[in-house]
């Protein structure tokens, strides 16, 4: 449990997400974070030269990603500050979050900035020597789609551990088209009066096209409309299961940043010093082979024990949900209300650029929870590997 590490109220943002092989699938995700978080910190009228530490979540391979935090750390102006990269699948933003709280917990530093940038459009295409090979013929990987569509441990496509846990579980096809539209229709909440939700948090990304011209996304790039009848004419993804494309997210790109510092910073930096923003507790689990979803309610336990209380103790529950199955499954093992949760958005409707999501999710729950007037927020998310991550925020 930490007691020291806080985050400013609307220090943080989150640009729109732009579909795969849209707007930004051309952008060099490192270059392109860096680029909005400096305009965001400028936005703001902080100085970046007072971060102490940069940490950078990111997981699909750029151009010189060698270099990821310290150079991310010189373009978003904190030249005189080390960075580190952070890479850990889907839950990634949990554990940059969790590492900037911990940091603060021990002293190591009194001001951090967390950047979570990642495009899975356009991804590389690696190629490792093979002395071995046909004639030396080499190994060639395509560093995002191959590695969703095969766990080399468990040996399973993504969407086959959600069908896993389906079966065993027994959730059924109505069950994932009407949840899916359940969490459709909260997106739309955070559509109305011209997108007042999305507004709170949401920081527009530019991309320079030319010297002369730039392009602004302000908005989600993406989303499918979606209507019940629309979703049962759709047809499974795998033959067997109860997925369809309507009920899986889609790979998206964008960024996300977080100030994460201490009680006393963080009201110096908050856009309303009254409300508080506390990491409490961070959570992790790993689950039985090809069984992803399965990992993400005993996460969520955990970091609901390490605070010392329960779900019903919870004002807020965001979580990352690639597939509908993941929701049903964790709802029920927990106790929870599935329909309640997700308010506003998730990573199903919106998409999902891997790093950012967690990221984008937990701000969205610090601003739901703000609006209730305080409480707790619960994010929890499955990663590859059969594993989750799951972190308690307090706002006050």
């Amino acid at each position: 449990m930490l007691t020291k590490a806080f985050i400013p109220y609307r220090g943080y943002y989150s640009t729109p997400f732009a579909k795969w092989q849209g707007t930004l699938a051309n952008e060099n995700s490192i270059v392109l974070g860096a680029a909005t978080s400096k305009r965001f910190l400028e936005s703001k009228g902080w100085d970046p030269k007072a971060i102490e530490y940069v940490l950078v979540g990111s997981t699909v391979y750029q151009q010189q990603w060698f270099y990821t935090g310290p150079w991310a750390a010189a373009m978003l102006g904190a030249e005189g500050s080390p960075g580190v990269l952070t890479t850990q699948a889907c839950s990634t933003a949990a554990l940059v979050l969790y590492q900037a709280g911990m940091g603060i917990e021990t002293g190591m530093y009194g001001n951090s900035w967390c950047l979570l940038a990642d495009r899975c459009s356009n991804g590389p295409h690696a190629v490792w020597p093979n002395p071995n090979g046909p004639g030396g013929k080499p190994t060639a990987e395509d560093w995002f789609m191959d590695n969703v569509n095969k766990d080399p441990w468990a040996g399973e496509a993504m969407i086959r551990t959600a069908e896993n846990v389906a079966g065993e579980c027994g959730i059924t096809r109505e069950e994932c088209d009407a949840l899916t539209l359940r969490r459709y229709e909260q997106y739309q909440d955070a559509l109305a009066n011209d997108r007042e939700f999305q507004k709170r948090y949401m920081f527009p990304v530019e991309v320079q096209v030319s010297r002369k011209k730039t392009v602004t996304l302000e908005a989600d790039e993406g989303v499918t409309h979606t209507t019940k009848e629309g979703l049962a004419g759709l047809r499974p993804v795998l033959s067997d299961g109860v997925h369809t494309f309507g009920a899986q997210t889609f790979p998206a790109d964008g960024n996300s940043g977080i100030c994460v510092t201490t009680r006393e910073r963080a009201k110096e930096l908050s856009a309303a010093p009254e409300i508080a923003v506390q990491i409490v507790s961070y959570g992790y689990a790993r689950t039985k082979k090809a069984f992803m979803a399965a990992a993400v309610a005993p996460s969520a336990r955990m970091a609901l024990d390490n605070a010392g209380i329960t779900t019903d103790d919870l004002s807020a529950v965001k979580t990352h949900n690639p597939f509908a199955a993941n929701d049903i499954a964790m709802a029920r093992e927990l106790g929870m209300d599935v329909n309640s949760m997700n308010n506003y958005g998730c990573s199903l409707i919106y998409g999902h650029p891997q790093a950012p999501t967690g990221a984008r999710l937990m701000i969205e729950g610090i601003e739901e929870v703000a609006m209730k007037g305080g409480g707790y927020l619960l994010f929890s998310g499955c990663a590859a590997g059969d594993t989750a991550a799951s972190v308690l925020i307090k706002v006050g």
